[in-house]
């Protein structure tokens, strides 16, 4: 089979684009942070190895019991490592909780840094969360956050075969057109909860399958 040229490829990934507005034109975050950008930065955080509904069980409880950043920069450990217990990782989750609490009082007067090199510096916070913030909380888009369902299908997509998210996201902001960055996150995520599921990919009544080089290579789909 010829290798896909530069410009083919642009084109099959437009037409993703396209059909993803279509299939998810509302396309939003799962997480619930009630508009509070803080409460957003902690639901991302803790959201890795987790799932989103997981993560949306334990964080009404957290928010009751420290209802401010300030409450939270000055609780106990164990008491977050509670609250935390019913997700993945919950020490040091708790731990990087209330040290993101007392850097955003100490260092930005209280206020989520509203840069990517910033929220970077948080403790938990790598640049999956930052472009979750940044797009989500901010409306600004520097770059897509690529969590396991974007790395997957990028790599099912051939949009990358890099070894790492940051590098995989490189190769999707490379191709695609900075207007489309946007909800390309929402968009894939619901797709790799719905559709194209790790163990079980839904390809025959899938609304890309013919614009996927995985579906016509199933050895290809099960290395990914």
């Amino acid at each position: 089979m010829p290798k896909e040229t530069k410009q083919a490829k642009l084109t099959r990934a437009l037409a993703v684009a396209e059909r993803m507005n279509e299939h998810y034109p509302a396309a939003a975050c799962a997480l619930v942070y009630e508009n509070d950008i803080f409460h957003l930065v902690i639901a991302v955080l803790l959201s890795a190895q987790t799932t989103d509904k997981g993560v949306n069980k334990v964080t009404p409880v957290l928010w009751e019991t420290y209802p401010h950043i300030a409450d939270l920069a000055h609780a106990n450990p164990l008491d977050v490592e509670e609250i935390l217990r019913p997700i993945g990782y919950y020490r040091t989750k708790a731990a990087n909780c209330i040290a993101c609490a007392q850097m955003i009082l100490s260092e930005f007067g209280g206020e989520v840094p509203q840069s990517m090199e910033e929220l970077q510096r948080l403790p938990g916070v790598g640049r999956k969360t930052a472009n979750i913030v940044m797009n989500e909380g901010f409306g600004i888009v520097e770059g897509i956050a690529v969590d396991t369902h974007v790395f997957r299908i990028a790599h099912l997509l051939k949009f990358s075969t890099a070894n790492t998210p940051d590098k995989a996201e490189q190769d999707i902001l490379a191709l695609y057109p900075k207007s489309y960055w946007g909800p390309i996150n929402h968009q894939w995520v619901l797709f790799g909860r719905e559709t194209c599921i790790a163990r079980r990919p839904q390809c025959a009544s899938c609304f890309i399958s013919d614009l996927c080089p995985s579906f016509q290579s199933p050895s290809a789909r099960n290395r990914h």
